[in-house]
């Protein structure tokens, strides 16, 4: 992970700070306030055990599929741990002025998202609420901090893929739950996640433009080493390879539709005006996404060959 100049961070922060209040502007004039209650089959719930006596959680309960519910699951984990994206973007880009604002509007936004999904989960007895209160402790006493120290550019270039990336995840699961209600919330919410990833990538748009080479090296840096966030959380890589086989959320996804479309949108490979580190940073891309698309393709080769498989057994698999 290569350093940044603390100079061309602390002069981004600055000159972007109109970048900031232009793309905030356009984001309130387009986004719908919605509201987390109006999602949720409240006539659908019923009391725990507990002070009030209700009735345990048993896995009949549920109408969700296994994979619904481990990707609901993650889903909302990943949502939980707002408390740490907050602290880790306002410490890489301040919280004065237009930069501040933003990122209190997002906060805001983002926490909706983890009270509709909870929300739902409970009233429908979706999945067992004591392994997900116990997965919420365990990831939020873990925190999450990124591998950039508190660096605008990379954290700005790695939003920028995430958003996506969660906005694709949240329509996927919504698909494949088989129940309405849940699409309907989960399209809801990706709707926002598109939102907050349109504000990040135009954001980083216009520090290309003032600073091609160092945008450029984040970018590599965040292309070459993504992690969703979540990935430290128990159980995570069980599960995110049933979301994969399911195509929830997969290799080919994500350098077809999450990759390839924001570095279409930054014109990364017409770019002419970079010089030395930068132009050694998009060679970087270019390998590592070559590399990446070989392993993608053997990724739907096996795939397809387990599903095979699960079929001649009498199974019927699951899948997007």
């Amino acid at each position: 992970m290569a350093a940044i100049d603390p100079a061309v961070q602390s002069r981004l922060i600055r000159d972007l700070e109109p970048i900031v209040g232009k793309e905030l502007d356009r984001h309130l004039a387009v986004q719908k306030d919605w509201y987390p209650h109006e999602y949720v089959p409240w006539s659908e719930g019923r009391n725990f055990p507990g002070p009030l006596n209700g009735d345990a959680w048993e896995a009949k309960d549920s109408k969700l599929t296994a994979i619904a519910q481990d990707s609901l699951i993650l889903n909302l984990l990943t949502e939980d741990n707002l408390p740490s994206y907050h602290t880790e973007i306002a410490v890489s880009m301040g919280r004065d002025g237009a930069w501040g604002t933003w990122i209190n509007r997002w906060t805001a936004e983002e926490n909706r998202h983890g009270i509709v999904l909870r929300d739902y989960l409970m009233a429908t007895r979706g999945v067992d609420p004591v392994e997900l209160e116990d997965l919420r402790m365990a990831h939020m006493q873990l925190g999450f901090e990124t591998s950039y120290d508190n660096d605008m550019l990379h954290t700005v270039a790695y939003v920028s893929f995430q958003e996506l990336a969660t906005r694709i995840s949240h329509r996927n699961t919504g698909k494949i739950s088989d129940d309405p209600i849940c699409e309907q919330m989960l399209t809801r919410v990706s709707l926002d996640e598109n939102l907050h990833m349109l504000f990040y990538r135009n954001l980083l748009g216009a520090a290309l433009d003032m600073e091609p080479n160092a945008s450029m090296r984040a970018i590599a840096d965040v292309v070459t080493d993504f992690k969703m966030p979540g990935h430290e959380l128990p159980g995570f890589g069980r599960k995110s390879v049933q979301i994969a086989l399911a195509g929830i959320y997969d290799l080919p996804q994500h350098l077809d539709d999450v990759i390839a479309p924001v570095l279409r949108a930054w014109n990364i490979y017409e770019r002419n005006d970079l010089t030395g580190d930068g132009l050694k940073a998009r060679d970087e891309i270019v390998e590592f996404l070559a590399n990446a698309k070989k392993d993608s393709n053997r990724f739907e080769e096996r795939r397809e060959v387990h599903f095979e498989r699960l079929i001649a057994r009498g199974q019927n698999p699951i899948r997007i």
